[in-house]
């Protein structure tokens, strides 16, 4: 029987063909949230060096105002997922609101570095909450089926939206009210979701029926790992990984990690389930969200050097590139659910690696003189297929996942995205800018974000098939 098949004993409902009043709340609740945490990703980017000279933030030291993100916005997102799980979705999803809320107001009234990176911190760590919660919330509301994904398709083109809308409303918002404006945005912007999220009826809660001890060494040495190793990349996209301390990390994440996979195996009640890591749709559908938010966050990154150092594009002009990209994905968004709703989801993960690394692959053909039309053209392609591989994986990885696994399966979902993020640029995208060729290093990145891409769909693909053994 396949995962896919539902449990023994009990048929399957016939799924609503329409959503419902409360449905649509719902939907609006969780995806304003999803987007609200996409936009703290890429609002403040355009702002870091204004708001490093308001706060006396050195060059070096501005990459914590990304860094205090990432770490517990990654490293605390499994923990949080199994939280959920046992003392409930709903309750823990009001908390993250309320916690990214108030760190929110506190970056945006931050009067001195300490008060900025805490707010960022705190930030992150209501991120790590609401994420997880916020996409089990919608998988167990939802039932597997059209519903199911028309709700990812929505939510997965706000989530890329989110990133888009952010890197030009932060270049706008800052050259016309400020940095702190951006952070403002955001503490607004929860007040929005707070109101109906707290209404009465809209979410319900939920939880595992019967509620195992939490696995407390499980939990330590996943969320210390994730962070060292979190730690080490943030880090390395700054000094390298010849400096001491990002050794140090790597390691104890390595090590870390390998102890918490021992722990796992020996408990009665893991925090995360082995043989759910060992199903097929479960570890090939979470490499292809790796590979395509990695190597997504890369091909975004050197294009922005790419338009600005070598074609000498403003920033408001930059913006309008991705604008264009952000359009195309909410068409993507509309797309995608038809398109997998014929093809089935591990089938549409392996065509969309394939398109977004074939549209990567066209971005060799830019210029040093001329390129920002072809440049235009390919990302915003590329992201097409890239939207497309962001909700078929969550759907390949959460399909035939029993209800009171779903925050376990989500969080690890959430948890590749996270860490993909983070890992993309400190692998790659620094090779763009430790050569003397700035054109030929971003060129060189394209390359192999491209082969890293295709190289990656045909492993899906091979992984995902019904003749492959399992991992």
């Amino acid at each position: 029987m396949t995962i896919d098949t539902p449990p023994r004993g009990r048929a399957a409902a016939p799924a609503p063909e329409r959503l419902s009043r409360r449905a649509k709340v719902v939907l609006f609740v969780l995806c304003a949230a999803q987007f609200m945490v996409a936009l703290d990703f890429s609002v403040l980017n355009v702002a870091l060096p204004v708001l490093g000279r308001d706060l006396g933030l050195g060059p070096s030291a501005l990459q914590w105002a990304v860094t205090a993100f990432a770490l517990p916005s990654g490293g605390f997102l499994l923990l949080f997922g199994r939280i959920a799980d046992l003392y409930g979705r709903r309750r823990l999803f009001l908390t993250g609101l309320v916690v990214f809320g108030a760190a929110s107001l506190l970056a945006t009234c931050a009067w001195n570095p300490a008060s900025f990176l805490t707010g960022r911190a705190l930030q992150g760590l209501g991120a790590a909450m609401i994420v997880p919660t916020g996409m089990s919330l919608l998988t167990t509301t939802f039932p597997e089926g059209p519903l199911r994904d028309r709700a990812l398709g929505i939510s997965g083109t706000l989530m890329s939206l989110g990133f888009t809308v952010g890197m030009v409303l932060g270049g706008v918002m800052t050259d016309t009210l400020g940095w702190r404006s951006t952070m403002g945005l955001l503490a607004v912007f929860t007040l929005v979701v707070l109101p109906p999220a707290l209404a009465p009826g809209v979410l319900s809660e939920s939880r595992t029926p019967d509620r195992p001890r939490l696995d407390v060494p499980g939990a330590v040495t996943v969320t210390g790992g994730l962070l060292a190793l979190i730690h080490a990349l943030s880090t390395a996209a700054e000094h390298g990984f010849g400096g001491a301390g990002v050794r140090v990390s790597l390691v104890a994440g390595v090590v870390l990690l390998v102890a918490f996979v021992v722990v796992e195996s020996r408990h009665d009640a893991p925090l995360v389930s082995l043989p759910m890591l060992r199903r097929r749709t479960v570890a090939f559908g979470n490499l292809g969200g790796l590979v395509t938010f990695s190597m997504m966050s890369v091909v975004v990154f050197v294009l922005t050097l790419y338009l600005q150092e070598t074609l000498g594009l403003s920033a408001f002009m930059t913006g309008l590139v991705f604008g264009v990209q952000g359009a195309l994905s909410v068409l993507a968004g509309s797309l995608a659910p038809k398109v997998i709703g014929r093809f089935g989801a591990r089938r549409a993960l392996v065509g969309s690696l394939l398109g977004q690394g074939a549209f990567v692959a066209l971005l060799l053909g830019v210029g040093e003189e001329s390129g920002a039309l072809l440049a235009t053209v390919g990302v915003s392609l590329a992201s097409v297929f890239h939207l497309g591989a962001i909700i078929s994986y969550g759907l390949t990885v959460t399909s035939g996942v029993p209800d009171e696994e779903q925050g376990l399966a989500t969080g690890l979902v959430t948890t590749t995205q996270q860490v993909a993020l983070t890992v993309g640029i400190p692998l790659l995208g620094v090779l763009a800018t430790t050569g003397r060729d700035l054109f030929d290093g971003v060129r060189t990145v394209l390359a192999a974000d491209a082969v890293i891409v295709l190289t990656s769909a045909l492993l899906v693909a091979l992984g995902l098939s019904g003749r492959a053994r399992r991992p």
